[in-house]
């Protein structure tokens, strides 16, 4: 049975709102952004705590948050880790946290696809590439429901960790892989630049 989420992505307009990888369907409509994306400027607080990442990311301290909503729709809510002296502008050598709050259900095909679509505004993926790496998305993002967490971890030359709900689900050992699909929410080439803005607002 397809999840709330899938069902919910069946229009194109729909389909927008289940960028939970971050970025609108209608990513053309720049006028809009002030409008879709709610950010979140709140002090670090308990609900910020992964016992998790004592051991993955030793030295860690969140660096921002944001809350993603497209036209009053909650999407997630995004937090991203480092450790001290995280740069934003070479993201990907860096070891790091990244980690989704869904605030709503959605189906991994989806997320997989559309994940595709938004690493596609950072570089060129053959379509063979991008086979590959749905794949991977499928074999180590499951469906999600509201209520939970999936986080990624980077890790420098080696790939993404990921967790759900604070348990391992998975690792892609491509270091590109890792790179773009970050570059999701962190590069400067990002569909939801507000976003962005929020998560690295710690950074150097």
């Amino acid at each position: 049975m397809k999840s709330m989420g899938s069902s919910f992505c069946s229009g194109r307009l729909a389909w927008a709102v289940c960028a939970l990888l971050a970025g609108s369907a209608l990513s053309g409509q720049a006028h809009a952004q002030d409008q879709r994306t709610q950010v979140s400027t709140a002090a670090v607080s308990v609900d910020d705590e992964r016992p998790e990442l004592a051991r993955l990311l030793p030295q860690n301290r969140l660096v921002g948050k944001g809350r993603l909503t497209f036209w009053g729709f909650q999407v997630y809510d995004a937090r991203l880790w480092a450790v001290p002296g995280f740069r934003a502008d070479n993201y990907q050598t860096q070891p790091f946290a990244l980690e989704l709050d869904y605030l709503r259900g959605f189906d991994n095909q989806d997320v997989a696809e559309r994940s595709i679509q938004e690493m596609r505004r950072s570089t060129n993926i053959s379509d063979t590439q991008a086979k590959t790496w749905i794949a991977d998305m499928l074999r180590v993002l499951p469906d999600t429901k509201k209520g939970d967490r999936v986080m990624g971890i980077n890790r420098p030359g080696t790939g993404a960790l990921f967790l759900v709900n604070g348990k391992p689900s998975g690792e892609i050992r491509d270091p590109e892989f890792a790179q773009y699909f970050f570059g999701i929410w962190l590069s400067a080439k990002t569909s939801e630049p507000q976003l962005r803005s929020a998560l690295l607002a710690g950074a150097v």
